[in-house]
């Protein structure tokens, strides 16, 4: 289901915004005609994810953000999803939102929603669709193929086994080198992937840092924003601070986040003897007045692509532990704004974090360098590299069709 009364409002005319013909004379029912060639540098653009959450989800908040901003910057966008509780801040801007129903793999569901994608593609019409997710781009596969629209994979989750079928899109980004490394190691062309850094920062969905206040929290604070599950590493922390505890009596764990294993790390942590100086906080929308108030931020992942809590915390001037794993490094300057430390190991995660608490002088030291270098990290440098994406396959598309015989 779309939008229609919305998506007609934003684009009356179906047209190519920078002059070109109508993208309906191109492909509309039928099998797009040879020769199309791309012109003008407004496009049509197509984003697919699996919700439009607004529970944390890394992706989706990827996903989010570079519609908005694609869509401020002129070009025409569109997002095929299940809902979520984004709609209002993209229909705000102008973003149309196709309805994708979830699909659980059987054939049935598989064909419906396939179905339901076809009807997108032949209602918006994109210049180029970018899969955030792998479902999703399978999919809208078979019409890309018969409409011949180029398509953009986006691998968000190098932990996923299927994480190589990525490679189907016409492009594949990956949101470190650590990721792309993996990509190519797995047996995807290097001709495919480009790398695009996740980055957030002065970005639709972020407060104005200068406009928030510190929360108040009991010293010293640590601090982790995180899903709660095995992956990030939550086990290994609340070990780690009991390391910690041991020494600092007066030290404090916040975990923001929620997950499917909560319970188990809420139990874990009822076991340890500093447990009421844990605190689970859930779900926080905007975490950054935390990160304001912490005295050190933790990320403790066992797997992690590129977490944008990095970017934020950075941000917000935290002096920060985090783990050696996949991008983790590439987001702090491989080791230049944060302590690395070995993935799974509450002992050196312990003394990484004490080696902070106990040096004041060390802790602002790393405070400063976690906030200097942040001009990368704004969202302008993601969404400007991911248009360039889109302009190179856009042109080799149109180049191939020219190419063929009538």
């Amino acid at each position: 289901t779309v939008d229609d009364g919305h998506n007609r409002a934003l684009c009356p005319d179906r047209a190519n915004s920078a002059g070109g013909r109508l993208i309906s004379e191109t492909y509309g029912l039928r099998r797009a005609p040879r020769g199309r060639k791309y012109k003008g540098n407004r496009m049509r653009i197509l984003h697919v994810t699996n919700s439009l959450s607004i529970w944390g989800n890394g992706i989706v908040n990827v996903a989010v953000d570079l519609a908005i901003e694609q869509q401020r910057a002129g070009h025409t966008v569109a997002m095929l999803s299940l809902p979520g509780g984004y709609e209002a801040m993209l229909r705000a801007e102008g973003v149309a939102i196709f309805q994708l129903d979830e699909s659980k793999g059987q054939p049935v569901e598989m064909v419906k929603s396939s179905l339901q994608a076809r009807r997108a593609l032949r209602e918006f019409r994109p210049d180029i669709v970018h899969s955030h997710v792998l479902t999703g781009l399978f999919l809208c596969l078979p019409w890309l193929k018969l409409y011949r629209i180029p398509s953009v994979g986006h691998l968000h989750n190098v932990h996923d086994a299927s994480a190589k079928r990525m490679g189907v899109a016409d492009r594949l980004i990956t949101v470190s080198s650590a990721v792309a490394d993996d990509m190519r190691a797995q047996g995807v062309p290097k001709t495919k992937i480009r790398v695009i850094l996740n980055r957030n920062l002065q970005g639709p969905r972020q407060p104005v840092m200068a406009d928030l206040e510190p929360s108040e929290l009991l010293h010293p604070a640590i601090l982790t924003v995180a899903g709660m599950n095995h992956r990030k590493g939550i086990a290994e922390l609340i070990e780690a601070f009991e390391i910690v505890a041991a020494e600092f009596p007066s030290a404090n764990l916040y975990l923001a986040g929620v997950g499917s294993e909560s319970a188990l790390f809420e139990q874990q942590a009822s076991q340890c003897k500093a447990h009421a100086r844990i605190h689970f906080l859930g779900f926080q929308s905007s975490p950054h007045s935390l990160m304001l108030g912490c005295d050190v931020f933790v990320l403790a992942s066992r797997r992690d692509s590129f977490p944008l809590v990095l970017g934020e915390a950075r941000q917000a001037g935290c002096a920060i532990v985090a783990t050696d794993v996949d991008g983790i490094p590439e987001g702090l300057d491989f080791g230049a704004a944060g302590l690395l430390v070995p993935p799974e190991s509450p002992a050196a995660l312990a003394e990484a974090l004490l080696s902070l608490l106990r040096d004041e002088d060390l802790r602002q030291l790393w405070k400063k360098r976690a906030s200097s270098g942040l001009e990368r990290f704004k969202v302008g440098q993601m969404v400007a590299e991911v248009l360039e994406v889109y302009r190179e396959l856009l042109g080799e598309h149109s180049t191939t069709a020219e190419a063929q015989p009538a």
